[in-house]
């Protein structure tokens, strides 16, 4: 399986913004991926899919802040973030994505912490 290593987040202010990103151990070229996040002791949420193709979707929460998008050439998978409030603290997380379900083997993830 496909082993994903998240970096790229940090404290940042409300209103602030972050670019994470995700390299993968072998080639993307196939998967469609996502970003989730997780706060201690809630469930893992989805916060964006991008497909193979490039077609992207995100949960209302994030939309119009968040953009997910792919560098196949460099196995890398980006988490583009603005605008962010306190409620986006979390850690982040990628993974390739099918039928609904993540699929490889997840990392440790990268902490966002958005405060003042």
């Amino acid at each position: 399986q496909v082993q994903f290593v998240e970096s790229g987040g940090g404290l940042v202010q409300p209103g602030g913004s972050l670019r994470l990103s995700c390299v993968a151990s072998g080639s993307i070229r196939r998967y469609h991926m996502a970003w989730y996040r997780q706060v201690p002791g809630n469930e893992r949420e989805l916060v964006a899919i991008i497909s193979r193709f490039s077609g992207t979707t995100y949960p209302d929460s994030v939309k119009g802040r968040f953009t997910i998008s792919r560098d196949n050439g460099k196995n890398t998978v980006y988490l583009q973030m603005d605008n962010l409030a306190p409620e986006d603290t979390a850690v982040y997380y990628c993974n390739s994505f099918d039928n609904g379900s993540p699929t490889g083997t997840w990392g440790r993830g990268t902490q966002v912490t958005v405060a003042s």
